[in-house]
């Protein structure tokens, strides 16, 4: 972050209106070079009848969803429609080649964008050091501005604003030894807001002039953000309604002459089939929470350039006004980037053509008979005609410093244990996370083990070799891939009666619940379901170890603390007594368990049983 800026929030935050603080903005953030002619033609054009004015021509690029990825992904991951892509070297090369591409057409400077989960379920390339060298090399591979996503509020508030702000990690210090700078590109937050303020955590709004046009930029998270983070470093925050925040500050910018909105929006929306396999950049059968939130959103909104789902596609969707909102997202893991063509009607002040295509992040070698060169083992071979020398030192200082605890074997499987579940929601890896996680407490007390799905972000891998390593044996970085969120692991004491509450709480209808969320169980605890039944009455045949769960008894229960907080949406799981804390994190639960049980085979997945 520039002078300018890192001045400008602690005084904007003191301003008593929200006009007044858009006022100082829009006179202190600086302004993009002069653009020009028009690109080439893209799956989704939107042109609007403004009069037909003079206009000035621009070019965003986006993505969204990073996660960390500073290697390229292996295995399904790193293949887009077949091509090999993704790699933080390669997409700094993919976006100079594009921003290029827009000057040489004279559309000048582009302005490039993210929406969110720029961090967060990190590789332990950067999660070992909190994430610092992903936001070292998005400012070195040029993003401009972000919203924030779920993820970014991992570790908190607090670390957010670190991580933005810059300083040194306050118990783990500047690991690498150079220092943290902070992000130079911007972070918006226009809908986590201070209970005791009202006012956001970070900026709202951002403004850019281009050719003497204003565009101005809203970012935000989604609503649910709540839900899925730990609650434990968002207590003193809010998530605030995701229409009713961009229409305000898009109001405000419109108050004040800015009629080209541009929403940096954390929520997304997918392709459906027909087709089998979506198109880049198509928008077939498309539905998710962003159609809604873009119907209610002011016709000033031109383009969102949209997050979270992992999804790829490029849409018309129609906004308050009845026009046509261009809505896009770049998948997920830095392997496409959204290329945006727009133009600006002068007179108007408001956008009179928005074309976009998604273009893949390629990094690997073509032969002559159009497929991709792979080695041995089947993995792609990089080009490295296609590095870029400047992201590439910087994160090769960071493979350098991780290798060792990355590469370490901790044990050995004796097949690939998949994450995919079942017609029953019981995954294989599912199975052994819940047994890793009962056996690291058992001198706590603990009973059962319970695991949420989403937190499980990886399967295991019989044949990768990341560090050189035997096919089956399974390295530090491996499992930490599996599970990137430094939890703890609490055990607590539940009734039997408090366990079927949490147990019907992972159906939506029951305590609050709005989404269906299976957990993964330890051996011993078996149960069936009715999905079909009614709320409250889904969970039927509860028993540990044969025996019926009695409801007056007491069990000790392991969890996560993201669930034991009440992520996810169990609320019940925070009712519990006597909390326990076990040393170190989830992911050392997992090593420790794999340590202690080499080789280890895949969960049967046959612990929970559905009905109907």
């Amino acid at each position: 972050m520039d002078g300018s800026r890192k001045r400008l929030w602690p005084v904007l935050r003191t301003l008593a209106t929200p006009a007044a603080a858009l006022a100082v903005a829009i006179a202190l953030v600086p302004s993009s070079a002069p653009a020009g002619s028009p690109g080439a033609l893209t799956p989704v054009s939107v042109t609007y009848n403004n009069g037909g004015g003079k206009t000035v021509k621009g070019s965003f690029l986006s993505y969204n969803d990073f996660h960390g990825a500073i290697d390229p992904p292996t295995g399904s991951s790193g293949l887009i429609t077949g091509v090999p892509a993704g790699g933080v070297e390669y997409l700094a090369t993919s976006l100079k080649k594009l921003r290029a591409e827009a000057k040489a057409e004279g559309r000048g400077r582009s302005i490039t964008v993210g929406a969110g989960d720029l961090i967060g379920a990190s590789p332990l390339v950067s999660a070992a050091f909190h994430d610092e060298p992903t936001i070292e090399l998005m400012d070195e591979v040029g993003l401009d501005i972000s919203s924030v996503g779920n993820h970014e509020f991992d570790e908190g508030v607090s670390e957010l604003i670190r991580l933005n702000r810059g300083g040194c990690h306050p118990v783990d210090g500047c690991q690498d030894g150079d220092g943290f700078a902070g992000a130079r590109f911007t972070y918006l937050a226009a809908n986590t807001v201070y209970k005791k303020s009202g006012l956001p955590i970070l900026p709202p709004v951002e403004v850019r002039l281009v050719d003497g046009v204003p565009v101005g930029f809203v970012g935000m998270t989604l609503e649910g953000t709540p839900g899925i983070v730990n609650p434990a470093g968002i207590k003193d925050v809010s998530f605030l309604d995701e229409v009713e925040t961009a229409n305000k500050w898009g109001g405000l910018l419109r108050a004040f002459g800015v009629k080209s909105l541009v929403l940096l929006l954390h929520e997304g929306g997918q392709q459906n089939s027909p087709p089998a396999t979506p198109v880049l950049s198509d928008c077939a059968n498309f539905s998710g929470p962003v159609v809604d939130i873009v119907k209610g959103l002011r016709p000033e909104f031109g383009l969102v350039v949209s997050g979270h789902t992992h999804r790829y596609y490029t849409c018309a969707l129609p906004n308050s006004g009845g026009a046509q909102t261009v809505v896009t997202s770049a998948g997920s893991n830095g392997t496409l980037i959204t290329d945006i063509d727009y133009s600006l009607d002068k007179r108007t002040g408001r956008f009179a053509e928005i074309v976009a295509r998604n273009v893949i992040v390629e990094n690997g070698i073509k032969n002559a008979d159009g497929t991709w060169q792979t080695d041995p083992a089947g993995a792609p071979v990089r080009n490295p005609a296609l590095v870029d020398p400047a992201a590439k030192r910087i994160a090769d200082k960071y493979r350098a410093a991780v290798a060792p605890i990355a590469n370490r074997v901790v044990g050995s499987i004796t097949a690939t244990i998949s994450r995919d579940v079942g017609a029953n929601q019981e995954s294989p890896l599912g199975d052994v996370i819940a047994d890793a996680q009962l056996a690291y407490t058992q001198a706590n007390g603990a009973q059962i083990a319970l695991m949420n799905p989403g937190g499980i972000r990886a399967a295991l891998p019989y044949d990768s070799q990341t560090g050189g390593e035997a096919p089956g044996q399974i390295t530090y970085g491996e499992a930490f891939t599996v599970q990137p969120f430094n939890n703890l692991v609490v055990t607590q004491t539940f009734t039997g009666a408090q366990l079927k509450d949490v147990l019907e709480q992972q159906f939506v209808g029951f305590g609050g619940q709005t989404s269906q969320r299976v957990l993964q169980v330890s051996a011993g605890l078996t149960y069936s379901f009715t999905s079909t039944a009614a709320a409250g009455s889904r969970v039927s045949a509860l028993a540990l170890n044969g025996v019926p769960i009695d409801p007056a008894a007491t069990y000790r229960v392991t969890t996560n603390d993201f669930l034991a907080n009440g992520g996810d949406g169990f609320t019940n799981l925070t009712l519990g007594a006597d909390r326990t804390t076990a040393p170190g994190f989830d992911v050392d639960a997992l090593v420790t368990y794999l340590g202690a049980n080499s080789p280890v085979a895949p969960g049967t997945a046959g612990r929970i049983t559905r009905l109907g």
